[in-house]
């Protein structure tokens, strides 16, 4: 379908468009033209992405500037998603235009998921496979090789110095099996190859940290330019990302193999002052200039480095009592022999990045300055000494990290030690964390290098609080109903059991007999009208674990066992694997199967439980985080005092976030229909939380319920939705064809010009600026008018 949004054509990869798509995409319009920062929920199932990536990509093609899309997302599924959504596109306006487009699009993950070495890709760590990957690929090694000496290099890697630098790989949508498959073939590292040509790519398609975690960012994304459009798809918890970005948790263990890590660097030194002193001499020169290189990187790429080495500080010479590497590496020692006599206390302490400081210099003479170039320092000393087995010294960088951060920040941040690992734990395992507690330290150099940044979920609810929490100004906050010919799922709060006593999972309740008793008679009840699979929720793995325990003793998972198979999430993700590939094998022959998950686990945040895979799913309790946590006081404490952020309001917006994540995983398009249950009484007051397209479908009689009465309007759901639903209803109310997007553009041109402002449109032309809720809400008027139309299935679906 080819339409136009004001003079911009935009290539539609299908023949028909759902009308909150098209609102969705005038408003990504408006935000790009204004240069500014939007905020945009769209419903789960109805084509966020390719809605997304088409207009964008016309965007790029049509207007001058061409502006790069980085497209950042959670998961590895996701990412996939994405770039499958992104090479049909163009496949389409291939066929289209009547011509391939020079147009690159290319992802990129870890070294890990990309590695064609035969040695190096069987390890199964992570930091192992970075570490071995350098030690075949490093400037030095190479230069080692060519003075003849024995060590080993990547053939995978030396080709991609054979090839042009800008045409690494041929023009075309590449995933990350496809550059898997080209690597293999012409013998090229697809992980450098990606990495590599993301200055001459369109399109970037990748994970939230390297944009948003400073020590990744700094050597992936430096070079893109400002004028780049970031999209971060699935951010509902975007500002947990930014906090975990720069928050550091140090162990005793990983004090003692820091100290070990910083003897064996004092061991390397003396080394190479036997055989090599020039090397160190050299170095030592260049740090008393001043760390110029550092700064004619920073210009290429000015905030995307560490934002805990400012522009300010990097103008400086390194301290000279830090200067030469023997020094360092003393002074990193004193530091850490600091942090091990501060792990021995038996109370809790906490304090901020000032008072650690001031201690600090109590007791050991450490002055503040020299600290903040501890993480600079030490990785052009790892440099300078050549050192390649760099996972020996991973303990010692997250102390020189910790020392950077705690030394530039005096605000955002806390120090809390915590001397046992629970509140009823005797034997001492103290755990120091240095925790950011505001979300926009992270993100701001995005928002102040890039001048279009797009936020967006399906569960991004309330709006409002994003900006405030993350610190920016945006042009365009919005949220979408969906559109639909009929009612194709069926949200319900039940409140009341069965004996109508009120069901909730606070902590007061929820582990009395007959809460868990009612709980387990809902779980019942649905386990036996639900045809295949049902998705259960719980707000924690401790209160899953008590519960699942306490319906053993009842009976309860014996009964549910007759209807469907039981499948249970556990923290370990091979199991989870395992967990969820089984319960696919049985809803897909027939068994049907319960998956019982935690809300904040793997399975809530990136698997899709569509069609059979999913027809019911039940949240049991409002999935509030642990509130006794110490982390989470101090965080609240700060929003309270820097945002004007209540902790009611904070934690209530975090709980329905994740609670309407959960839901929307059973509805993954309009085709689909699945029945969403909040068992809780406590829903009832937060139901005004949930997301624009869940809370207009949940209607007044749904909305305090018990579980007899939720049963029974299941079931009425299920019979109305297992009759045939003519398809031709669907058309120019939940999907519009061409026709029905002339018609309805036609219709708001003449809607403005009738109020006196005149919009020059149509096809072929340009149809103005329409905003989304002027779109959505004609079409909300649309489907009301279709669904008085429509024909009764049943004399018991009256209430749909």
């Amino acid at each position: 379908m080819k339409f136009f949004i004001e003079d911009l054509p935009v290539l539609f990869p299908y023949p028909r468009i759902y009308p909150e798509q098209y609102a969705y995409m005038c408003d990504l319009k408006r935000t790009l033209d204004a240069g500014g920062h939007c905020v945009l929920e769209m419903p789960s199932g109805t084509g966020k992405t390719v809605s997304l990536l088409s207009l964008i990509v016309a965007y790029q093609q049509f207007y001058p500037e061409h502006r790069k899309l980085i497209y950042c997302s959670r998961t590895m599924s996701e990412i996939e998603k994405a770039l499958a959504e992104l090479k049909a596109l163009m496949k389409y306006r291939a066929d289209q235009l009547g011509e391939v487009e020079d147009f690159r699009g290319l992802g990129l993950t870890s070294r890990k998921n990309l590695c064609l070495h035969p040695s190096v890709k069987r390890e199964k760590s992570g930091s192992v496979v970075d570490a071995r990957c350098r030690s075949l690929t490093a400037g030095f090694v190479k230069e080692k090789k060519e003075r003849g000496e024995d060590v080993d290099l990547c053939v995978y890697h030396d080709n991609l110095d054979l090839l042009e630098p800008h045409n690494l790989i041929p023009p075309g949508v590449w995933t990350l099996d496809g550059m898997l498959r080209y690597g293999e073939q012409n013998k090229q590292c697809p992980y450098f190859t990606a990495r590599r040509m993301m200055s001459f790519c369109n399109v970037i398609i990748y994970s939230y940290h390297y944009l948003l975690d400073p020590k990744i960012a700094e050597r992936v994304s430096k070079e893109l330019s400002k004028d780049c459009i970031v999209v971060f798809d699935e951010a509902h918890n975007i500002d947990n990302v930014c906090i975990e970005s720069l928050s550091i948790d140090i162990t005793e263990d990983s004090l003692r193999k820091a100290a070990r890590g910083a003897s064996n660097l004092e061991r390397k030194i003396s080394e190479m002052k036997d055989t090599d002193a020039e090397k160190l001499q050299n170095e030592y020169s260049k740090l008393v200039e001043g760390l110029r290189e550092a700064d004619e990187a920073r210009d290429e790429g000015a905030f995307m480095s560490n934002p805990a080495l400012p522009d300010d500080l990097l103008k400086e010479a390194v301290p000279g009592n830090i200067r030469r590497a023997e020094h360092f590496t003393a002074f990193l020692k004193r530091f850490i022999e600091y942090l091990k006599t501060r792990m021995k206390v038996l109370h809790v302490i906490s304090e901020t990045p000032p008072s650690f400081l001031q201690h600090l210099k109590e007791l050991t003479f450490i002055e503040k300055k020299p600290l903040r170039f501890c993480a600079e320092r030490l990785t052009s000393l790892v440099r300078t000494l050549e050192l390649s087995n760099i996972e020996d010294y991973q303990p010692l960088q997250e102390v020189a990290s910790f020392a950077t951060l705690v030394a530039t920040y005096d605000t955002g941040f806390l120090l809390i030690l915590e001397p046992y690992e629970s509140e009823t734990a005797t034997v001492p395992n103290p755990i120091l964390h240095f925790t950011c507690l505001d979300a926009a330290i992270a993100i701001k150099p995005v928002f102040d290098r890039f001048s279009s940044v797009i936020i967006t979920s399906g569960t991004i609810s309330p709006l409002e609080m994003y900006p405030k929490m993350l610190g920016f100004t945006c042009v365009v906050q919005e949220s979408y109903a969906m559109t639909l010919a009929r009612r194709s799922f069926l949200p319900m709060i039940v409140t009341r059991g069965s004996d109508q006593g009120s069901i909730s999972s606070g902590f007061q309740t929820r582990n009395d007999p007959s809460n868990v008793r009612n709980y387990g008679n809902l779980l019942i009840e649905f386990s036996k009208l639900t045809p295949d699979g049902m998705v259960v929720f719980f707000p924690s793995y401790l209160y899953m674990e008590s519960i699942i325990s306490m319906w053993q003793g009842m009976g309860i998972l014996d009964q549910v066992w007759k209807s469907k198979l039981i499948l249970v999430e556990t923290p370990d993700s091979q199991e989870t694997s395992l967990a969820l590939e089984t319960y696919r094998t049985a809803c897909s022959n027939g068994r049907g199967a319960v998956l019982l998950c935690v809300a904040r686990g793997k399975v809530s945040e990136g698997i899709d439980f569509d069609h059979h895979y999913g027809r019911t799913v039940l949240c049991i309790g409002v999935p509030f985080q642990y509130t006794e946590s110490r982390i989470l006081k101090a965080r609240l404490e700060f929003l309270r005092e820097t945002y004007r952020i209540r902790e009611n309001d904070f934690l209530s917006f975090d709980a329905m976030r994740h609670c309407a994540q959960c839901l929307g995983r059973v509805l993954r398009g309009k085709d689909d229909y699945g029945i969403m249950v909040m068992a809780d009484k406590r829903f009832a007051k937060k139901r005004q939380q949930l997301p624009k397209w869940i809370g207009s479908a949940l209607s007044e009689a749904d909305a305090n319920m018990s579980v007899d009465q939720s049963v029974a309007a299941a079931k009425r759901f299920l019979k109305g939705m297992s009759k045939p639903f003519p398809m031709h209803l669907q058309e120019g109310v939940s999907t519009w064809s061409f026709d029905d997007l002339m018609r309805h553009q036609a219709k708001v041109n003449a809607e403005h010009e009738k109020a006196g402002r005149i919009i020059d449109g149509g096809i072929g032309g340009s149809n103005g600026h329409v905003h989304g809720d002027e779109i959505m809400a004609e079409a909300e008027a649309e489907v009301d008018a279709a669904t008085m139309e429509m024909p009764d299935f049943d004399d018991d679906m009256n209430d749909f």
